[in-house]
């Protein structure tokens, strides 16, 4: 299994812990989604994400997986990013 970059949208819940992630891809699509959003680690606001490469966070692609799947942290978004994000999950999911 290829270690891929989530983004962490939950706590662990459950007795058998799950976490609710969001997909990172490296592949950046031609035409963006309205759930979609660039990460450019190149950019000041995104360093603290880690990542190596400019990427798409997926919104659309959500999953849950087990909390002992998750190997490392590589980073955190910030305050601003985050309620972007948030934003933008919200109008996705019409909440």
């Amino acid at each position: 299994m290829k270690l891929r970059p989530v983004l962490l949208l939950s706590e662990a819940v459950g007795p058998v812990p799950e976490v609710l992630v969001s997909y990172i891809s490296s592949v950046i699509p031609s035409q963006l989604l309205p759930s979609d959003f660039i990460l450019d680690p190149a950019r000041p606001e995104f360093r603290s994400t880690n990542l190596k490469t400019l990427s798409t966070l997926r919104l659309h692609k959500l999953a849950t997986i087990h909390a002992s799947s998750l190997v490392r942290y590589l980073g955190i978004v910030d305050g601003p990013t985050f309620d972007t994000v948030s934003k933008k999950l919200k109008a996705f999911l019409a909440l």
